[in-house]
């Protein structure tokens, strides 16, 4: 899976948007609610393997849904895509609290 996603400190944000979805009730929230413990892993891909890297980021993930507690999200999702500043958020908003990091290379 692909996400958009902003990073804030410890905390990395990620929302479900208005991009077209059969139901704002994703699995993925459904198994964070059950399963708190998550990875976000984020790679650059080059032709040239030399230039490959990840970094792999573990913590317990929670499901912000009133507006007023993803405000924080919001605003920085909306600071990195500007696509959310015309495109709606209407799910929730899930917050990876950030235990640790592994990177390579």
């Amino acid at each position: 899976m692909v996400c958009c996603f902003a990073l804030v400190g410890d905390v990395a944000y990620t929302a479900v948007d208005a991009k077209p979805k059969s139901t704002l009730a994703l699995q993925r929230v459904t198994n964070l609610g059950a399963q708190p413990a998550a990875s976000l892993m984020v790679d650059h891909y080059e032709d040239d393997w030399s230039q490959l890297w990840w970094v792999r980021l573990d913590g317990t993930a929670r499901i912000i849904e009133s507006a007023t507690a993803s405000e924080e999200a919001h605003t920085s999702l909306q600071a990195k895509y500007a696509q959310y500043a015309e495109v709606a958020i209407p799910g929730p908003v899930i917050a990876l609290d950030i235990h640790s990091w592994r990177m390579w290379p």
